[in-house]
C-alpha cells in the first residue's frame, strides 16, 4: 500500500494550517514533524477520512484498512486492558496474541485492573496495543510516545517496527529521536 498525498490544503475559520503539503509514504515509517499547530492532526484527520480539504488529494486510502493511536488514548475507563482490546475486536480477539502483545509493552501483570487506575504511560501503551491487534493496512500514529519513559518508550518502538513490516506507519511526534528509532523518513510541515 502506498499513500499519495498532493497539493492538500486545509484552513479552519480563515486560517490557513495546511498549505500544498505534498508527500508519498510507502513501506515503513514517514514521520510528519512541525511545530505546534502547523497542522499535523488535522492531516491525520484527513487521511483517515475524518476531514475533508478544502483542496489537493490523498490517493490510496480508500481501499485501505487503518488503525490509529489518536493523541487521547479514547480507553474505556470502566474496563481492564483485555477488555478494552476484546471491544474493539469484538469475538476476533485471539487471547494469546493478546497477551503476548501486552507483555511486549510491559502490561502483562495488569489483568483485571480497570484502566481508570493506570497510569498516563500505561493507558499509551494499552492504546497502541489496540491499534496494533487490529487487522489494518496501515498505521496513523499521533504522538505515539506521550508519557512513556525511556524503557518503555524503547519497547514501543521495538513492537512497532515488529509489528509493521512492509506496511505504511504515518508518525506525528516532536522527537528525532523517535524517528531515528524507526528509520522514518521525515516530512517537514511549515507553519
Amino acid at each position: 500500500m502506498e499513500i499519495k498525498v498532493e497539493n492538500l490544503c486545509k484552513s479552519y475559520d480563515g486560517v490557513q494550517v495546511l498549505k500544498n503539503v505534498s508527500f508519498t509514504a510507502g513501506p515503513g515509517v514517514t514521520c510528519v514533524m512541525a511545530p505546534s499547530g502547523a497542522g499535523k492532526t488535522t492531516l491525520l484527520r484527513i487521511l483517515l477520512g475524518l476531514e475533508r480539504p478544502d483542496s489537493g488529494n490523498v490517493r490510496g486510502t480508500a481501499e485501505g484498512r487503518f488503525a490509529a493511536v489518536f493523541q487521547e488514548d479514547r480507553l474505556l475507563e470502566q474496563l481492564d486492558a483485555m477488555e478494552n482490546l476484546g471491544f474493539v475486536l469484538g469475538g476476533e480477539l485471539n487471547q494469546a496474541g493478546a497477551e503476548s502483545l501486552l507483555a511486549e509493552l510491559g502490561l502483562s501483570g495488569e489483568h483485571g485492573k480497570p484502566v481508570r487506575e493506570y497510569s498516563g504511560g500505561m493507558k499509551r501503551r494499552l492504546a497502541l496495543a489496540r491499534a496494533l491487534l487490529v487487522p489494518f493496512d496501515a498505521l496513523v500514529l499521533d504522538e505515539p510516545f506521550t508519557g512513556l519513559d525511556e524503557e518503555n518508550r524503547k519497547h514501543a518502538i521495538a513492537c512497532i517496527r515488529s509489528r509493521t513490516a512492509g506496511k505504511p506507519v504515518l508518525l506525528v511526534t516532536h522527537s528525532r529521536d523517535d524517528a531515528a528509532g524507526l528509520d522514518a523518513q521525515t516530512v517537514v510541515l511549515e507553519l
